[in-house]
């Protein structure tokens, strides 16, 4: 990508487009656009085609989507498919019509099946039954993935995907109705050290084993991504590490100073049992994460504590 080129960051507000804008920042690209939801909604398509038309990227991130956790997803499972089929299809679709140089959607680890093979291979796509309790939202995000390589196929447009794996860092989403696991725990171990509770609860066994991968590093790879990568089979993004739920809970405790205890609610699901993703083909790309686990919970509950 020139550094003078037009670059439309899809989802600049969130926790992934926000990340994409601070790397490119500090790489040098000077001409970053975007809109609010209430400047641009992006499940309208003839909103979204006029954008396009006026603006012209040349150069597209999508990361807007509607996300959540297990909770989130199980009670708006309508909201998530369609929010999400209808954001992905306008953008794609006017980023052919109107000539956009090259675009990036992101997934999620989610689309993979409950009981794919770990660490999971980009072919395990479509290999088996998806988790019942995300299955809205991975079924738009594979369909995502989808259109973009068939417009890659019909059109020859050099439209690629990258499935991050769970993502954390700065402007996470802390709400305990609709967060993801990390920001869940560090905003329930904070308020249990600020109240004095004696222990906290915490969904399920613990025993799932979850891989993270911290929103900065995230960011630097989707550029290098953009910059080195095309092909239509989407592109894997994690660190190959994973790590149990409650040994993730302990580090959280620890990085918070909650001294209380932790109290396992077993009437919750526990989701899939196992999700590692198989990262050799980033690796090949020339890229490996730089940021370790506990390290990046450290700056993400300092940047809590800064705005809580």
């Amino acid at each position: 990508m020139d550094k003078n080129a037009k670059i439309y960051i899809a989802g600049h507000r969130g926790m992934v487009g926000s990340a994409i804008i601070r790397r490119l920042n500090e790489l040098g690209y000077s001409n970053i656009i975007h809109r609010t939801s209430k400047e641009l909604d992006l499940r309208r398509q003839l909103d979204v085609e006029k954008f396009f038309g006026e603006e012209k990227p040349d150069y597209v991130f999508l990361a807007a989507a509607k996300v959540g956790g297990i909770h989130a997803n199980n009670t708006y499972p309508a909201e998530f498919i369609y929010d999400n089929l209808m954001i992905e299809t306008n953008i794609i679709h006017s980023a052919y019509t109107y000539g956009v140089k090259k675009l990036l959607f992101l997934g999620s680890s989610c689309i993979y099946p409950k009981f794919a093979k770990q660490p999971m291979v980009e072919e395990e796509l479509l290999s088996g039954y998806l988790e019942p309790t995300n299955e809205a939202y991975a079924i738009a995000k594979i369909s995502g993935i989808e259109l973009c390589k068939f417009y890659r196929r019909q059109y020859g447009v050099d439209f690629i995907s990258a499935m991050p794996t769970n993502l954390y860092g700065i402007n996470d989403n802390f709400d305990l109705e609709t967060s993801h696991v990390m920001p869940a725990l560090i905003r329930k171990f904070h308020d249990a050290k600020v109240n004095g509770d004696k222990e906290v609860v915490m969904w399920g066994t613990g025993k799932p084993r979850r891989e993270f991968m911290y929103v900065d590093d995230l960011a630097d790879a989707l550029i290098h991504l953009m910059n080195n990568y095309s092909d239509e089979i989407h592109v894997n993004m994690g660190t190959g590490e994973d790590i149990e739920i409650r040994e993730l809970a302990e580090i959280i405790k620890k990085v918070v100073g909650y001294k209380g205890k932790i109290v396992n609610d077993i009437s919750k699901p526990d989701g899939t049992p196992r999700k590692l993703l198989n990262v050799d083909r980033l690796h090949k790309t020339g890229w490996k994460h730089k940021v370790k686990l506990e390290d990046g919970i450290r700056k993400v509950y300092e940047w809590y504590l800064e705005r809580d």
